[in-house]
Formats: C-alpha cells, sequence, structure tokens
C-alpha cells in the first residue's frame, strides 16, 4: 500500500467519524420513541452510541438498563442543551453528579467526589438555580427591636456598599455582610436591614463593582472574572471604614455561598475581627493557616451540598479544635447548597429560620 492510498482511508476515518458525531448529535427523543413504539430497544438501536458516560454496546443486552425508559439522562449533555434544557438543569447519569464549567458554563457530568477538587481549582463551579423572585425574608428573618436606616456609602475607591444601621444613638458592634455569588442584589441589601434592628452596623459590600446578576450564567461571568487580591482588599476597606467612621468597637462577617468563602478569607487576612460566620462557603482545613483566627467561628452547612461535602466540613472542625479555635459547626440533613436563600429553589424554611436564629444568638454572644 502506497502513501497516497493511506492517507485517502485515513481520510474516510475521520470523515466517518465526524459524521458520526453529526449524527449523535442529530438524533432526537422522537426517533427513539418511535423505535420504542415498535417493541425494540433504545440501547440496541443506539448500540454504537454513547449511553450515559459508557458505549451502549457495554451494557449487557437483556439487563434493567437495556431499555431507553431506565436511562438515566439520554441525550447526552450537549444535546439536553440542543433541545432547549437549560445547562443548570442537565440531567447525568445514575452515580454522575452536574456541575458546570467555569470557563463557558457548559455542563460536565462527573463522580461526586471529584466535584470538590474541580471546584477548588477552580474548574468547576457550584450549580446553583436561579432566583425563582419570591421574598420570603419577612416570614423567616423577623426583625429585631432598633428601627433602622439605610444608605449606599462609598468605602472602597469609588465601590459603593450598602450600610444599614440602627437609627437611635450608641456605639454598635460593626458587620461586614458579603454577597452570594449574584452580587448585592436586593435580597442581600435587605439582609442587611434585618441584622442591623438586631443593633449592629451593617456594611453590605460589593465585590463586583455595581454589577448584578439575573441567572446563573451571568453569576458565572461575574466569579470567572473576580480577583480575589482584589476581593480582600475591598473586604479590609469594608473594616476600616466600620471601624474608623461608626466606632465600632467590634467587627464580624457573615457571607453566603461565594461569600462565605470570602468571610473566611477576610478571617485569614485581618486580625481586627471578632467574629466570623461562614454559610457554606470554601473552606480552609489547614490547621496552620487556620491557627491565624483568634476570634469564635460560626459554620453552617448543608448535608447534601457535594461541593463542600461533609467529611470536608469535618475536617474544618478538626482543624479549628486543633489550633483551639472557638466554633459551632452545625450541618442540615436532607438539604442542599444555597438552602438558606429565600429567594432560591433550594430554599428550605424551618432550616433556614434555625440557622438565623443561631446566627443573632451567635453574634451577640461573640460581638456584645
Amino acid at each position: 500500500m502506497n502513501f497516497t492510498n493511506l492517507g485517502m482511508i485515513n481520510s474516510l476515518y475521520l470523515l466517518f467519524g465526524i459524521l458520526s458525531i453529526f449524527a449523535l448529535f442529530s438524533t432526537n427523543l422522537s426517533y427513539v420513541d418511535a423505535i420504542q413504539a415498535e417493541g425494540k430497544s433504545g440501547w440496541i438501536v443506539m448500540s454504537d452510541k454513547v449511553c450515559g458516560d459508557k458505549l451502549c454496546s457495554e451494557l449487557e443486552s437483556g439487563s434493567e438498563n437495556s431499555t431507553f425508559s431506565s436511562i438515566a439522562y439520554f441525550p447526552p449533555p450537549l444535546i439536553q442543551i440542543s433541545q432547549g434544557v437549560d445547562p443548570s438543569k442537565v440531567t447525568c447519569t445514575e452515580e454522575k453528579s452536574l456541575v458546570l464549567k467555569q470557563s463557558n458554563g457548559l455542563p460536565a457530568c462527573v463522580n461526586p467526589t471529584s466535584i470538590e477538587k474541580l471546584i477548588t481549582r477552580g474548574w468547576a463551579i457550584h450549580v446553583l438555580p436561579d432566583y425563582v423572585g419570591e421574598n420570603n425574608n419577612s416570614e423567616i428573618f423577623t426583625l429585631g427591636t432598633h428601627l433602622t436606616t439605610s444608605e449606599m456609602v462609598a468605602y472602597f475607591d469609588n465601590t459603593l456598599g450598602y450600610l444599614a444601621k440602627p437609627v437611635g444613638d450608641g456605639n454598635y458592634p460593626g458587620v461586614v455582610m458579603i454577597h452570594e455569588w449574584w452580587g448585592l442584589n436586593d435580597n442581600i441589601k435587605e439582609m442587611a436591614d434585618k441584622l442591623a434592628s438586631h443593633g449592629y452596623v451593617v456594611l453590605a459590600v460589593d465585590l463586583y463593582d455595581g454589577k448584578v446578576a439575573a441567572t446563573s450564567d451571568e453569576a458565572r461571568q461575574l466569579i470567572t472574572s473576580f480577583d480575589s487580591e482584589y476581593g480582600i482588599q475591598n473586604m479590609n476597606s469594608a473594616v476600616s471604614l466600620l471601624s474608623d467612621d461608626y466606632s465600632t468597637n467590634t467587627i464580624g462577617s457573615i457571607g453566603w455561598c461565594f461569600g462565605g468563602g470570602q468571610s473566611l478569607n477576610l478571617a485569614l487576612d485581618n486580625d481586627e475581627m471578632d467574629a466570623t460566620v461562614i454559610y457554606y462557603g470554601s473552606l480552609v482545613t489547614d490547621s496552620e493557616n487556620l491557627s491565624f483566627i483568634d476570634w469564635p467561628v460560626l459554620g453552617i452547612f448543608a448535608e447534601l451540598d457535594k461541593g463542600i461535602p461533609v467529611d470536608t466540613v469535618n475536617k474544618f472542625e478538626s482543624a479549628l479544635n486543633e489550633v483551639n479555635v472557638e466554633n459551632q459547626i452545625h450541618i442540615y440533613d436532607g438539604v442542599d447548597h444555597a438552602f438558606a436563600n429565600p429567594s432560591g429553589e433550594r430554599y428550605a424554611p424551618e432550616e433556614s429560620k434555625d440557622a438565623w436564629d443561631q446566627t443573632i444568638s451567635f453574634l451577640e454572644s461573640n460581638l456584645k
């Protein structure tokens, strides 16, 4: 065989591969359903295609998984998107979990044990549902005894934060409040008002320079462009403003999700803090790093959170105990990441109320 013929054969193989991929992406559910209506197995018809995370031909004929009705997801993620499925709602095969790639927002079905590592490395982000637009704050997060006032204030160059404080004169503790990956939206502002009514000067920072996401894809883009060093400088400026302009004798921080991780980052960088609250934020489990903290820590976590699994939470707690950092760690059963967001689809009212009560009690004990 000469090189010319060999080249032609390789080209034909390449063309065949491209056509096979095109055929896979053009396959639709109605075609498979029609085959099933004839009494044929969807697996057999698609035996040279990908079924879940395996080749269909690898599955045993006649097994429980041999029919289309038992496929955990079909077609693969990219085809689901082409058929109008939102990336955050793509379904995966059994024993696989969905993450979104941080770089482009596309879905990936991975082993659950890999999720935390992928998020930590910046390859993936949590899959969070879009806001549902409902406001449940007033039902769960009740007001304290103080009337409050609020305004937007410049605290870091031209960056504006939302400052809420009691109307009455007096020296109140300060709290740096850090938003979720959505940005400084109305939900966070209302949470600042709620907390201020319990007798705090609350500065809800803006780590996105005025940008607020309305969808998970917009939030992903904001997260991707976020600079952690900028975030530290931003939050440290918030601490300085509370201390210098509002005479706060004690200062704490609280954050949710993305903000929860930033609350811990602030604790690891600023020794003027007096209390740290973390709602299901990314964790550090190295005891030497955590030894910098010289004040109590409250951690609120979810049993079903695959990005911050219970095992990591337990390691975090053990590391804090190892270096004698006072802590309270609560893991709520049967709820997932972002369960305390009253505007999200994963909102769990009873668990959120209990977590908020724990938060108010913790801040009362350590800041007043």
